[in-house]
């Protein structure tokens, strides 16, 4: 049992990293539990991955890892991530590659704590309702049935669902109180804010284990300079390439 530090969807987003670390460096978190998505989007993959290999941080695999690997497609990807993804498999290094190359797409921390990225059996899943939280809780008692709190991402928003004796999730406030005789879902937020409109911060959680309790937090880092490096690194979808791939997509369809 320990204080676990907990953030995901960094993104090659090295800003963002260093100043939800250093939060939790301040709150005294020495663990730390990624649920994926390290790599993609932004210009610092390798860095990412290189400062969690680092801190000796439990990492799972997301599905921009997984594609910018080459082990899933880009049919499930908008736009912008097929692009970002394209220059990330071009510029990824060896390293890297051979590190994702050996995590899980799913982790069991303690007995008590899942790790998952989208869905419990689904990485690419958008856990974004109710019901599709309380159909992921059922796939959780079956495949980890010690599991008493699943941290996922994927959503980029800080979440927590409270399941109860009757099988049904309820969206929860974030300062809410853990119950004993619940399980839960939780999503500490993404460390990625880049394509965030309304604000620019790095999302990551405390939890507790002793005292079953999870802390949100929500640190500022350095937007301007993640986007400037985005940009000169061609991982920015120009308008033009953003129309032809909406064409494609079109002809694919028809």
């Amino acid at each position: 049992m320990a204080l676990y530090g907990v953030l995901g969807d960094c993104h090659g987003n090295l800003e963002g990293l260093r100043a939800a670390l250093a939060a939790l460096d301040a709150r005294g978190v020495r663990e730390l539990l990624c649920v994926g998505d390290v790599v993609g989007y932004n210009a610092d993959s390798d860095a990412c991955a290189a400062l969690l290999r680092s801190r000796g941080a439990r990492v799972i695999l997301g599905n921009h890892d997984l594609i910018a690997t080459g082990r899933l497609g880009f049919e499930r990807c908008a736009n912008n991530a097929r692009y970002a993804l394209e220059r990330t498999r071009r510029t990824l290094g060896r390293e890297t590659i051979e590190w994702l190359a050996t995590l899980p797409e799913r982790l069991l921390v303690d007995d008590t704590i899942a790790l998952v990225h989208g869905g419990v059996r689904d990485v690419q899943l958008y856990m974004r309702t109710p019901l599709l939280v309380s159909r992921n809780a059922t796939f959780l008692r079956a495949d980890f049935p010690t599991a008493r709190v699943c941290f996922f991402g994927h959503s980029h928003f800080q979440k927590i669902y409270e399941i109860g004796a009757t099988g049904e999730a309820r969206e929860r406030p974030l300062g809410t109180a853990l119950g004993h005789d619940c399980l839960y879902f939780v999503n500490a937020g993404s460390i990625d804010a880049q394509r965030k409109s309304a604000y620019r911060l790095a999302e990551c959680a405390i939890f507790d284990s002793d005292a079953w309790r999870i802390d949100f937090m929500s640190v500022p880092y350095d937007a301007q300079a993640t986007e400037e490096k985005a940009a000169a690194g061609g991982f920015r979808i120009p308008a033009f390439t953003n129309w032809l791939y909406n064409c494609r997509r079109r002809l694919l369809a028809a």
